[in-house]
């Protein structure tokens, strides 16, 4: 039956040809990217802001530069899972639910730990992008795909910079 009510709002509901059970696992997987993006910026935005001790002009400009790169990702990846009529994220609740990036709350951090765990980071997030174009590619999501690979790019350049940083800590 028709909707019997126009002012109704429908359920979003993209159309694709991707399979239910396709759009769910991208969904699942790509939504945790997103949570985890949004607090791998913060992260980065923090020590940014809190950066200190040698080096700190470099690190402070490199730190924001990192984090817009960071950024940058989170709308796309989002539009990504509502173009294939997925749901995205909804709430810094539902981030908190997702990530698996962990907070960094403490009250203070030296420059070198901010390095070293950003560091940490950013390689969490290649191993799970990585993992997640493998996942896109098997379920035949070849755009999500490819920006998996350009956003893994990214962030593999950001661990080579944090790395050689690192390593003279």
């Amino acid at each position: 039956m028709a909707n019997a009510n126009p002012s109704t709002p429908k359920p979003l509901a993209t159309p694709t040809d991707l399979s239910p059970a396709d759009v769910k696992a991208i969904t699942a997987c790509v939504n945790v990217l997103v949570a985890d993006s949004f607090a791998l910026y913060v992260k980065t935005k923090n020590f940014h802001w809190h950066m200190n001790g040698p080096g700190f002009r470099d690190y402070h400009l490199l730190l924001d530069e990192q984090a817009d790169q960071i950024f940058e990702t989170i709308d796309v990846l989002a539009e990504r899972v509502r173009k294939i009529s997925g749901k995205t994220l909804t709430s810094i609740g539902h981030i908190s639910k997702l990530q698996t990036i962990k907070d960094d709350d403490d009250d203070f951090v030296s420059g070198a730990d901010m390095i070293r765990r950003l560091l940490a980071d950013n390689q969490h997030m290649a191993k799970a992008q990585r993992a997640a174009v493998d996942l896109t590619e098997k379920h035949h999501d070849s755009p999500t795909s490819n920006f998996l690979q350009d956003m893994l790019d990214g962030t593999e350049r950001r661990v080579w910079f944090l790395f050689e940083i690192a390593q003279h800590l």
